[in-house]
């Protein structure tokens, strides 16, 4: 598989992971700040929360994880979370901004 094929398979897995709080897909939310796929198929994912007291923060990250981790092909994962930038709803897909009301 080529590292655009497991960018786009990471991309599609991140997509089933949602916030509880939201009905809005982690991705489209914009929680994700980059997605790396380095040689030997290892993926790296920078990411955020809606804030550091998200209650759903012990899961979200770990959830993220898990779902790249089933992807055939994926040898290892490391998702990294962070709050810098702080997270706003700019970063919100178009999707998710008409999901939410706020188009």
């Amino acid at each position: 598989m080529t590292e655009a094929e497991i960018r786009e398979k990471t991309i599609d897995a991140i997509k089933t992971v949602y916030d509880p709080e939201i009905p809005v897909d982690v991705y489209e939310l914009g929680l994700i700040y980059d997605i790396k796929v380095y040689p030997v198929n290892n993926v790296y994912v920078l990411m955020t929360l809606t804030s550091p007291a998200c209650p759903s923060a012990g899961t979200i990250p770990g959830e993220v994880e898990e779902r790249i981790r089933a992807i055939e092909g994926v040898n290892d994962v490391n998702v990294e979370l962070t709050f810098d930038p702080p997270y706003t709803q700019d970063m919100m897909s178009e999707v998710a901004k008409l999901e939410l009301g706020f188009m």
